[in-house]
Parts: C-alpha cells; structure tokens; sequence
C-alpha cells in the first residue's frame, strides 16, 4: 500500500512537470516557430539551424548545462533551483522548445504562400492572418505538440541530473525506472515502465482523436 501511494505521488509530479514544460514550450516555441517561419531578417537561417540541431540535442548535455546554471556557485546558484521540480521543468522546457519550435516553423512554411497574400487582400490584420494560418496548420500543430510532450515525458537523463531523483520530492517515473533497475528490482521497473508507456498512449491517442477530429470537419 505505501508503494502503491508512492506510485501515485510518483505519477503525478511526472504529469505535472512534464504537462508544465509542455505547455512552456507551446507558449514559447509557437511564436518563435511563426517568426522563423513568416519573418524576413539577418541571422534567420542560423536561427533555424541552431533549433533544428536543438531538436536532437542529447538530454544528458541540457541537463549538464542546466545543472551548472543552477548550481550553487552557478550564474543562478542563489535561486536555489538545484535538485526541486522547477529545475527539471527548466530543463524539459530547454529539451521540448526546439521541438515545438521546428516543427511550428515547418509546418507553416509548407503552406501555400498565396494564403498569406489572399488573407491580407481580405483585409485581414497581421495577427489575424497569424491565427488563420495557426488554424490551417493547426494539424501539424498538433504533430508539434505531441512530439514535445512525448520529449519530456520520457526523458531521463538531465531529470536525473538536475533533480537529483530525490524520493517524495523530484522522482518521476524515468528516474524511478532507473533506480528499481539498478536495485534489480526488475518486476517493478517494468510496472513502473508499462505505467510511462500506458500514460503517453493515452495522453497522444487523446491529442490524435483532437487531430482526426479536425480532419473529418
């Protein structure tokens, strides 16, 4: 029974953290995806190609970086950020931005470029000709989202770096996993395991039935 609480503790921080970081990154990653996209200015292919190698950046090299910003002798050491929830959401958040960033970025550049011309010729605004092509790729969008969330909810590396894997504090389910393995306590690694995996199934099954939904109207 004390496990089975535990599980759930467990289960819930790694929702709310990875839910949390998920939506940063939508909040951060989409308007910067729209302006790499439909913005004309100096630097924007290096932009790009900064984001499109932050979307394989390795987790284990964000968590280092973080770590080290967060450090007590860090450039953020006196936040005091090391080893709490908040800094493996800072991390995620670091790992899932790139995500949502490059592929908002595609997503609206695979458009016909004649929408933007014959939005404007109706008299459409700037943010209104933004949001109705947010809505014609709302599909791909979609695709975004549920690769960034599919980043953060299964990585293991820089949580465990930055959140120390603390019990009852910063032990998500990755983290988790990799403790029960390394205890050879295999039979609840892989409950623990088909837990993560039954858990992001549903949350994308969920995110593709808003997709196919879209599809059909």
């Amino acid at each position: 029974m004390i496990f089975d609480l535990e599980i759930f503790q467990i289960t819930l921080l790694s929702l709310q953290i990875s839910a949390f970081a998920t939506a940063l990154s939508l909040v951060i990653g989409l308007p910067f995806g729209t302006l790499l996209a439909l913005g004309k200015f100096p630097g924007r292919s290096f932009l790009l190609s900064i984001v499109n190698t932050g979307m394989g950046l390795p987790p284990v090299v964000v968590g280092l970086f973080v770590a080290m910003m967060l450090w007590r002798s860090g450039p953020l050491g006196d936040l005091r950020l090391i080893y709490t929830p908040t800094a493996i959401i800072i991390a995620q958040v670091v790992i899932s931005f790139p995500v949502v960033t490059g592929l908002t970025a595609a997503a609206l550049q695979a458009l016909d470029p004649r929408l933007i011309l014959q939005l404007y010729g109706l008299g459409a605004s700037r943010i209104q000709m933004i949001w109705m092509l947010w809505r014609e790729a709302r599909l791909p969008l979609l695709a975004a989202l549920m690769a960034g969330f599919g980043s953060v909810i299964s990585e293991v590396g820089a949580s465990m770096m930055v959140g120390g894997n603390i019990r009852y504090q910063t032990r998500v389910l990755t983290t988790a996993i990799v403790l029960e393995t390394g205890k050879g306590e295999f039979d609840k690694a892989i409950g623990l395991a088909i837990l993560l995996l039954v858990i992001t199934f549903l949350v994308n099954w969920a995110l593709t039935w808003i997709q196919q939904r879209s599809v059909r109207r």
